[in-house]
Parts: structure tokens; C-alpha cells; sequence
């Protein structure tokens, strides 16, 4: 494990450890007469991998979708800490762009990169939110918009040092191998600073080995990084391993919430991955 010390911050939150970052308190999602989540609610402590898990279809990318202003629930709410001093954000009737610049960054589930674009160009594209110049014009290498580039590019390098991508930094995105892509889209959310990470799946489609070299630049980012990460994943090795906390969903509803150990343990959550027992 890497433990140099980055010059930058690449988490912008200024909580201390052990409080809560983010609290989602009886949220509930329709679609017309579709219930995606109903009453859901739980903590993700500030320095934690949060781990969210369930079946297909269970409503665990709905839930991102409305901590990143992507849906906005019909009842509840999502508290952002992101200070020291008690400052807090409600998320839900926020715009994705405004809840970005608030230090909430994500992945998705289906890559979405710029794929004509270098690694290099889609990691400065990640730092837009803290740009003044127009993101065509920062593509360019001119006036205000150099001055912006090279102000930034510090942060870029060292995303790029972080999640060891220094050989691909020149290669259009598209050329590259699946898991180089993924992680390509991990430094794209980190080149935001965030406060609160969402990772929608980041090891789906991978093979085992890719699933291993991805679990451990999360860590990196989590641990070197010290972002605190929301991760939903189907890989229940990679979950339990990884994982500070892990909520479970199930048809929409919380039915469960602990630390790795308490949840694999838990009657409900057998049940829900496994199928109850016939008699």
C-alpha cells in the first residue's frame, strides 16, 4: 500500500472523522403507481466506505440517483455535511449540477466517458465545476483558459499518480482495455474534490483480477485519498472485505443496516438474496 502525502486535497469535506456525512431519512421514490423506495434512511459516517446492496431491481441506483439530484423524492430527506462547523446542504430539491459543486462526485454503472478524448482531457473535463472558463474553452491551449489548465493540472497528476494511469495518459479512452476505462471514470469523480463519492458498480463486467485491481484504488481513494465513499456492488466478497458499513435494500425498503459481519449474518437479508426455505 502507497502512503505518500498528496500536496493537494482531493477531498474537499473539512468533517472530522466519525461524524456524520450524509443523512438520508425516509425517503420515498415513485414512478406513477411504482414504489422505487419507500421510508429509507440511514448514515453514512465521514471516513467510511458505505456499502449499499440488494437484489436487481432492489432500488439502489434510484437511491444514488436521488442523492446526486439526478430524482428527487417525493418525501424525505438528504442532509450533506461538508463542515467542521455544522455546515449542511438538502439535496433533494437540488439540481445535479449545484449538488456537484457542493462536492458530490459519481460513477455509473454504464461507463460514460468521452471516448474520442484522452485519458488526460476526460480527467480535466472532471474539473469543470471548478472552472471559470467554458469547458470548449479549456480544451484549447490559449490565454485564460491556459492559465486555468495549468492551475489545475497539479490535481489531474496526481489522480493520475493515485490510480497508477501515468502509461494511458495520452490514449484516447476508447482504445483502452474495460477496467482501464473503469478507472478512468473513478479519477474523472475524484478530479472533483469530493466530499461524498458515489460508485455505482464500479467492478461490473470485470473479471477477477480487474475486480481485485479495482478494490484496491478504492481503498486508495478512501484511505490515501480519505474520501468517504457510497459503493454499490454485487460482489459480496468485495463488499464484505472492503466495507466500514452496509445497508440492504430489498423491493425498495431498508431491511437492514450494520457493519459487514452483523448484516451477513442477518435472517432478512438470507432471505432476500437466497429465498426464504420452503417448508
Amino acid at each position: 500500500m502507497r502512503t505518500r502525502a498528496y500536496e493537494h486535497t482531493l477531498n474537499s469535506s473539512t468533517v472530522p472523522a466519525g461524524r456524520p456525512a450524509l443523512e438520508i431519512r425516509d425517503i420515498e421514490l415513485r414512478f406513477g403507481g411504482v414504489v422505487a423506495l419507500h421510508d429509507v434512511g440511514f448514515t453514512v459516517t465521514q471516513g467510511h466506505i458505505h456499502a449499499v446492496i440488494g437484489p436487481n431491481g432492489a432500488g439502489k441506483s434510484s437511491l444514488l440517483n436521488c442523492v446526486s439530484g439526478l430524482y428527487h423524492p417525493q418525501q424525505g430527506s438528504i442532509t450533506l455535511h461538508t463542515g467542521d462547523g455544522g455546515t449542511t446542504h438538502q439535496l433533494t430539491k437540488l439540481a445535479p449540477h449545484k449538488i456537484a459543486r457542493l462536492g458530490v462526485a459519481r460513477s455509473f454503472q454504464n461507463i460514460e466517458l468521452f471516448s474520442g478524448l484522452t485519458v488526460l482531457e476526460n480527467l480535466m473535463l472532471g474539473r469543470h465545476t471548478h472552472m471559470s472558463q467554458s469547458i470548449a474553452a479549456s480544451l484549447l491551449w490559449f490565454g485564460p483558459a491556459q492559465r486555468q489548465e495549468i492551475a489545475h493540472r497539479g490535481l489531474v497528476e496526481e489522480v493520475i499518480d493515485l490510480l497508477s494511469l501515468q502509461a494511458f495518459r495520452h490514449k484516447p479512452v476508447g482504445s483502452l482495455a474495460y477496467g482501464i476505462q473503469k478507472r478512468v471514470e473513478l479519477g474523472r469523480a475524484l478530479t472533483v474534490q469530493p466530499a461524498l463519492l458515489l460508485l455505482d458498480e464500479p467492478m461490473a463486467g470485470m473479471n477477477s483480477e480487474e475486480k481485485e485491481d479495482m478494490a484496491r484504488y478504492v481503498l486508495d481513494v478512501h484511505e490515501l485519498a480519505g474520501v468517504t465513499v457510497i459503493l454499490i456492488e454485487h460482489d459480496m466478497a468485495v463488499v464484505m472485505d472492503i466495507s466500514d458499513r452496509v445497508s440492504v435494500l430489498d423491493f425498495g425498503r431498508l431491511i437492514a443496516d450494520g457493519t459487514p459481519d452483523e448484516v451477513k449474518a442477518n435472517p432478512a437479508v438470507i432471505e432476500a438474496y437466497l429465498g426464504a426455505e420452503d417448508h
